[in-house]
């Protein structure tokens, strides 16, 4: 990690520099903004983050205008905010954003298990995200399997085959990364959810749908109720 701002531990860009590889010729601000989403859904810029134009803008080896315009669209999507005189920061959730969050989680998320059709599924991104968060756990890695973990609901999603679903999704779950983070104890947050993954790529295995539906639901409450739980109680701390 290089440094600190306002207290907080600013990240190594030398990761990010990495990416600037993946730009190609076509350095677009749609593309920036999509690895800066990828970063922080990966919990790579923490709730909070001040993002410095100009370490970032090198690190891609960007421009400018090209960054600001991929912060721009950032903020519309709720992940980035633009404070007066400060700079671009990481948004730090609200519990009415967490809440709504889960709402259309659940609207999407279990729509597209119902509409599945008849099995076989392909499920291979869902065995893949399912995979790589358990061996994360063995590594005692709980942001990779946090990411996993997203990953899971983004294949999740995926079933639907719909590329707007996916975008939406997508948008979705990098906010949704920003709410992990008041988690104290990630290993007891993550952990019970392993074993519900499996349970639901099981029962997709097994060409239940519907069975993997409920078991969606319930988790997804169980996962809203945690996070509210934990939001309300560092306000109370605060």
């Amino acid at each position: 990690m290089a440094g600190t701002a306002g207290g907080r531990t600013s990240p190594d860009l030398s990761e990010l520099a990495a990416d600037s590889a993946s730009l190609a010729r076509s350095g677009t601000a749609e593309r920036v903004a999509a690895i800066l989403r990828d970063r922080i859904t990966e919990g790579y810029f923490p709730p909070g983050s001040r993002l410095s134009e100009e370490s970032i803008s090198g690190a891609l080896a960007v421009s400018r205008n090209t960054l600001r315009e991929a912060f721009r669209l950032l903020s519309h999507e709720r992940l980035l905010e633009h404070r007066l005189n400060k700079g671009v920061f990481v948004r730090v959730l609200a519990v009415e954003d967490l809440v709504d969050i889960y709402r259309v989680r659940l609207l999407v998320e279990c729509a597209a298990l119902r509409t599945l059709g008849e099995p076989p599924y392909d499920l291979t991104a869902v065995e893949a995200a399912v995979s790589t968060g358990e061996q994360a756990a063995l590594a005692d890695d709980w942001p990779a399997c946090s990411t996993a973990n997203i990953r899971f609901h983004q294949a999740l999603a995926g079933l639907a085959n719909s590329p707007r679903t996916d975008e939406l999704m997508r948008n979705v779950l990098a906010e949704l990364r920003l709410a992990f983070h008041v988690m104290a104890d990630p290993r007891r947050f993550h952990e019970p959810y392993l074993t519900r993954n499996r349970e639901i790529a099981d029962r997709l295995a097994e060409g239940d749908a519907a069975g993997a539906e409920r078991m969606l639901a319930f988790y997804l409450e169980d996962s809203r109720r945690q996070l509210a739980e934990a939001y309300a109680e560092r306000l109370t701390t605060r």
